[in-house]
């Protein structure tokens, strides 16, 4: 009796370590991760936002909690992650302590300011628009890389870049500037030296053709127009640059026809391209690739005079002729007048 007594006790025993061994078991290293899924932790995240993010994702996320005190594990690295369905807690404090992150895609066009640039990127990458602008307004960064606060925009070539998503605004801010001095490369340089520019005088007129036109066929001609009167010392009479000027006096004004009190009312700006021979001081808008490469490679013609078209909407008729250009704006101007078009 008494054998089969010992016996029923180690038996009820040896189960309870069987059952005890076996959960702890599962809590570590049994599958965990429902479905595949991306996460994003912010960096030195405590377990309970770890926990927080993770939960949508996986069964019992209390374990996660308990496995990662038990490795004494209480801080991400941060970063953008890819879970797996049939992870295990251990497998997921793993990654987050080895800070194995995937990249992302960041993009940007168009933006017309830093400030504008530095919202766009705050949505793709941890850092935000504060600390962002900070860095790229940075006056030593900028000196020591001959930028200003004006001319930085210059230094963000439009295009898409892979970061890591737990990426600072000044690490964001340098690879830029690499990214720029890749972009500006000995063919580039050289074909900008044909043309008599430097890079940020290119920069300067193309974003003045990126704003002259969306058509990237047409670019190279606009191009080609605007050196010619810089070659032959003409104004460029870029009515871009106007609608520029004026909302520096006026952020939230919205132009839709350059009217002839607008260049008078401007004509102390530097970027009164009417009043003022030659290049503005700086760009007047984020250049894409096409417009930049338009300036390097310009199309040779004899035009110097161009109008929006009535006949062909979104494109320019281009003449070598002031009486025909003055034919071309007096039509445009008729046309635009009847459709109620004022300012």
């Amino acid at each position: 009796m008494n054998k089969k007594i010992i016996y029923g006790a180690i038996g009820a025993i040896a189960l309870i370590l069987i059952t005890v061994g076996y959960s702890f078991y599962s809590k570590i290293y049994g599958s965990a991760v429902k479905q595949d899924a991306t996460v994003f932790i912010k960096s030195n995240s405590d377990l309970e936002t770890i926990q927080k993010n993770i939960a949508p994702f996986v069964n019992n996320p209390d374990n996660f909690h308990w496995v990662a005190q038990k490795k004494k594990f209480t801080k991400s690295k941060g970063g953008k992650f890819q879970i797996k369905k049939g992870m295990s807690m251990n497998d997921l404090v793993n990654l987050f302590r080895s800070g194995k992150q995937k990249t992302v895609k960041v993009s940007f066009n168009n933006q017309d300011t830093l400030e504008k640039l530095a919202k766009r990127i705050s949505q793709q990458i941890e850092a935000d628009s504060t600390s962002l602008i900070q860095s790229m307004k940075n006056s030593v960064f900028l000196k020591n890389n001959n930028f200003t606060e004006t001319s930085a925009l210059g230094m963000y070539i439009p295009n898409s870049y892979e970061f890591y998503w737990n990426t600072s605004a000044d690490k964001f801010r340098d690879k830029m500037l690499r990214e720029y001095k890749k972009f500006w490369n000995t063919s580039r340089i050289e074909k900008a030296k044909k043309q008599n520019l430097t890079p940020q005088e290119v920069i300067t007129l193309a974003s003045i053709v990126h704003k002259e036109t969306v058509q990237k066929n047409e670019r190279p001609t606009v191009a080609g127009l605007y050196l010619n009167r810089l070659r032959n010392k003409w104004p460029l009479e870029a009515d871009p640059t106007i609608i520029y000027a004026k909302q520096q006096q006026n952020k939230d004004m919205v132009i839709k026809r350059v009217l002839f009190k607008y260049i008078d009312e401007t004509k102390d700006s530097p970027y009164n391209t009417y009043k003022h021979r030659g290049l503005p001081p700086t760009l007047i808008a984020m250049p894409d690739i096409s417009a930049i490469d338009a300036v390097l490679n310009p199309q040779k013609h004899n035009y110097f005079f161009m109008c929006a078209s009535i006949d062909n909407i979104g494109f320019h008729e281009f003449t070598h002729s002031l009486a025909q250009h003055n034919r071309n704006a007096a039509k445009y101007q008729r046309w635009i007048s009847q459709r109620g078009i004022r300012k």
